[in-house]
């Protein structure tokens, strides 16, 4: 996973509150640690209201969720990945993040749901957690899943 990977990134910021925090630069950073192959994605930050709205409609949940992934092609990774800023701040407030750390797992999280990953059972969900752990040491962060 070293290698770069052609990205073609969109970032787009409905919700513009992290506009200046989490600026495109580092968000293709992070994006680009987790590809395994070229892509093409879109990182869309909302509100609540439109994640609840997105999260009800196309997954029958009706509630804002933190990250929500939409692959677009099985043979290509093409998906849009959408993050909701008000779970993003208030989950990282809760769990004692700082804003940047639980970002990028969020991030790199929905990039692998992207390339196929899931984590549906406890052995994807094995697989999933210890890959998002190596890609986000990779990037100075901590382990996501363990207790600080």
């Amino acid at each position: 996973m070293a290698t770069n990977h052609k990205l073609s990134l969109s970032v787009q910021y409905a919700d513009e509150r992290l506009k200046d925090v989490l600026a495109r630069p580092l968000l293709r950073r992070w994006v680009q640690a987790a590809l395994l192959a070229p892509a093409q994605l879109t990182l869309r930050f909302v509100n609540a209201d439109e994640g609840r709205e997105l999260n009800r409609d196309y997954r029958g949940k009706d509630y804002a969720t933190n990250v929500l992934t939409f692959p677009y092609d099985n043979d290509l990774v093409i998906a849009d990945i959408i993050l909701c800023s008000d779970v993003l701040l208030a989950e990282a407030a809760e769990q004692g993040k700082t804003l940047e750390a639980h970002a990028a797992h969020l991030i790199v999280h929905g990039v692998l749901h992207a390339q196929g990953y899931e984590h549906e059972t406890d052995e994807e969900a094995d697989e999933m957690e210890t890959l998002e752990a190596e890609i986000l040491a990779r990037l100075g962060f901590a382990n996501p899943y363990e207790e600080n």
